[in-house]
C-alpha cells in the first residue's frame, strides 16, 4: 500500500500504518516531509529539542534529523519493535521524501482519519520545519 503523508497528522498516521504492518501488509509512505504535527509551533519545537538533547553524545537516545527517518522513528513507537512480530512489521514500513519514480504510476492512497482538515484549530508544524529547526542547533 502506498500512502501520501501530505497534510496528515503524524500520530494518527503512525497508528494506522502500525496496524497495517502488524497485519502483514507492506506500507510505503511518500511525501514524509509534508506530514504535520498538531500543536503550537513553539511547544512542538521545545518538546523535540529536549528529546534531542537527552542522553550523552555517544550513548543515545538518538533522534533522527531527517523527515523520513523521524517519521519512521515515530511509527516505531507504535510497534512492539523489541519483539519478533514488531520487528518484522517494522521492516515492512518504508518512508520517502517526495515521490520516488517507482511510485508515480501506481495508485496512491491516503488515511482519511488522519487528515489535518479534521482538526479544530489550525496550529500545526510540518515535519520538514521541525527537522530544519533540529538541524540548526
Amino acid at each position: 500500500m502506498i500512502i501520501d503523508a501530505k497534510n496528515l497528522i503524524i500520530g494518527r498516521l503512525a497508528s494506522a500504518v502500525a496496524k497495517m504492518a502488524l497485519l502483514g501488509e507492506e506500507v510505503f509512505i511518500i511525501n514524509a516531509e509534508q506530514a504535520v504535527i498538531s500543536g503550537n509551533k513553539r511547544d512542538v519545537f521545545k518538546k523535540y529539542r529536549t528529546q534531542a538533547n537527552r542522553g550523552e553524545p555517544f550513548h543515545g537516545p538518538f533522534l533522527p534529523k531527517m523527515p523520513d527517518r523521524l517519521l519512521k522513528r515515530i511509527i516505531r513507537g507504535m510497534l512492539p519493535y523489541k519483539k519478533y512480530r514488531g520487528l518484522v512489521a517494522f521492516k515492512k514500513i518504508k518512508c520517502y521524501k517526495g515521490i520516488p519514480d517507482e511510485f508515480k504510476e501506481k495508485k496512491i492512497e491516503t488515511v482519511e482519519i488522519a487528515d489535518v482538515s479534521r482538526m479544530q484549530n489550525l496550529k500545526y508544524v510540518t515535519l520538514n520545519d521541525l527537522c530544519q529547526h533540529l538541524k540548526k542547533r
